[in-house]
């Protein structure tokens, strides 16, 4: 792939990173706070921004333009590029310019014993080091070639600290993570050799990705590049290489988020597929639950993630190259099995048979108007997941050859009886206090997604669930709340805005049901929003304008399956149209 060939992209909407690195370079460096200048971003113990870079000529400040794509970040002054930076490796970053000057200097405006970088000449190689109290970790930056020049070496409190790198014929340095020590900063490529190889490494990520890419697909490089950027090694709490949810605030892996992700990297990269579907069941708990998200530093268990698992697992092993292995299927029984008891023990009141949420942000639907009445609801997408998760823990019991499969089916059986007997009347499903008993409002598509269970379904049922998704269609998507009732908000998070992962498991239920000509509308749609607007985190329903994070991987994820599954589609109707022409 030639460099004119990778995805551009702006680097004020995607963070420009590698697969690996734990650091990004971007003007967004933190909660909906983007800046002007381009900043090294760490998401060690969270998101900080270390250093700000900004370039300078005679000593005034230099309005550039950035230009990124996967190999670099460029800076431009009237279209010429005179600054670029690129990733040499997980924890080292090269910058090389020349007729600018780069300041590096320390993102906080004050030390103190609890913020910003103290900032020091090192006596054994002569760097100099910026240690972050925020990230725990030292910046080490190494000229390489130019003249340097520093300001607030060893200063306290207030006082500017900054490192000028500058020359005639130009200038180069490295910028180093580490922790207490590391050796003196060698190199054995030029900084062209470094973009050369990283577009060797994407390149054959992408083909591994995304290799069925086609003229209708003409996002999935970019996509495949969200993926890519946002992968971290194993740190810390971290336990597999995983594809955080964003190098913007979002950098954690949440219990939900993580399947979509894995069922896109399922075809061409499955080991790391596999290692999105299992990192957090590493924090299980005692009782069986997932951990509502895990990052570098902390694993939070404050609220859970609905129990899609079963779902994403069938799914996954029909987009895997190879089967499971015995001990792989006896692990993830294990865990689903684990998983689903504690939805029916710990999450069940006595003498009932559905299992509640206690808030809306165990269902993922943060803010749904389906929480209004009630925040602890017995809900109809939670008994259809479970009831679908319980059928797989089953079939998989009987894969293995275990005689708990017969245990599984009476449980899915109780599930969903009770869901069609409890949570359902003639206008359709709704939630329940599990205390007050209050109903629900109807308006959000939550209490459409049922339909993941449509195979088991009695079809008057689905066929009511897919006209009120209908009702929810606008010309991007399944808007998550009716667009015409006043709790409709344009940019309410789950009160209206459109999503990857409920666009996803609408589509998935209605074409498991054979409603096939809404499901290839609502694929698509979506897929014509992110072609138009990226990846974000959410998007205006009746605009189609991307919201809150923009650069979210499940977002990136479910187009690629999108593409992929329309890809496959297509080719199979040519063949069957050229097969019966001969």
């Amino acid at each position: 792939m030639s460099l004119s060939s990778l995805p551009s992209f702006d680097v004020r909407e995607i963070p420009f990173s590698r697969r690996g690195s734990w650091m990004n370079l971007s003007p967004v460096i933190g909660l909906h706070r983007r800046v002007r200048d381009i900043h090294l971003v760490s998401h060690l113990t969270g998101m900080h921004a270390v250093l700000r870079l900004t370039l300078s000529r005679d000593g005034s400040f230099v309005d550039a333009e950035t230009v990124a794509d996967p190999s670099a970040l460029s800076w431009l002054v009237e279209g010429e590029v005179v600054a670029s930076a690129v990733f040499e490796s997980n924890d080292v970053v090269r910058l090389a310019g020349t007729g600018v000057d780069l300041v590096l200097a320390d993102a906080a405006e004050e030390l103190t014993p609890f913020s910003g970088s103290y900032f020091f000449r090192e006596p054994r190689d002569r760097s100099w080091v910026f240690t972050s109290y925020e990230t725990g970790r030292r910046y080490r930056v190494t000229v390489l070639s130019g003249t340097a020049a520093a300001e607030g070496e060893e200063a306290l409190g207030q006082n500017a600290r900054s490192i000028t790198v500058g020359g005639v014929a130009g200038w180069e340095v490295a910028i180093e993570q580490i922790e207490s020590a590391a050796p003196v900063f060698t190199s054995l490529e030029t900084f062209a050799e470094v973009q050369r190889r990283v577009v060797e490494e994407f390149e054959e990520y992408l083909e591994a990705v995304a290799g069925w890419r086609s003229e209708d697909t003409p996002a999935a490089a970019l996509a495949a590049y969200v993926l890519w950027s946002a992968t971290v090694v194993p740190a810390g709490f971290v336990t597999r290489e995983s594809v955080l949810m964003s190098k913007h605030w979002m950098d954690k892996v949440w219990s939900w988020d993580h399947t979509f992700n894995a069922l896109a990297l399922a075809p061409g990269a499955p080991e790391l597929a596999l290692d999105q579907f299992h990192a957090p069941f590493d924090h299980q708990d005692a009782a069986g639950a997932l951990p509502d998200s895990i990052t570098h530093s902390e694993v939070l268990y404050n609220f859970v993630k609905p129990p899609i698992h079963g779902w994403a697992l069938t799914r996954l092993r029909e987009r895997l190259p190879r089967p499971l292995d015995r001990a792989e299927l006896e692990a993830v029984y294990a865990r689903l099995a684990r998983w689903s008891r504690f939805w029916l023990d710990s999450r069940t009141a006595p003498g009932r048979s559905l299992p509640y949420y206690q808030h809306g942000n165990d269902s993922g639907w943060d803010n749904s108007t389906a929480f209004d009445h009630d925040r602890v609801v017995e809900a109809p997408d939670l008994a259809a997941f479970l009831a679908v998760q319980l059928d797989v823990v089953a079939d998989l019991a009987d894969e293995l050859g275990l005689d708990e499969g017969a245990h599984w089916r009476d449980e899915r059986d109780r599930v969903e009886r009770a869901l069609l007997a409890e949570l359902r009347d003639e206008d359709g499903f709704f939630a329940v206090g599990a205390l007050s008993r209050t109903r629900s409002k109807r308006t959000s598509l939550l209490t459409l997604l049922p339909v993941l269970a449509s195979p088991r379904l009695p079809g008057d049922v689905v066929d009511a669930l897919a006209a009120g998704i209908e009702a929810h269609l606008t010309e991007w998507g399944p808007a998550t709340q009716l667009v015409d009732t006043a709790e409709y908000e344009s940019d309410g998070y789950w009160r209206g805005p459109i999503w990857a992962p409920s666009t996803m498991l609408i589509e998935e239920g209605l074409r498991r049901g054979g409603r096939i000509g809404l499901a290839d509308t609502i694929s698509e749609r979506f897929r014509a929003l992110c072609e138009r607007s990226g990846f974000a985190e959410n998007f205006d329903a009746l605009t189609g304008e991307g919201l809150r994070d923009r650069a979210y991987t499940w977002t990136a994820s479910v187009y690629l399956v999108f593409a992929h599954d329309h890809v496959e589609r297509r080719r199979a109707e040519e063949a069957e149209g050229i097969e019966a022409r001969a």
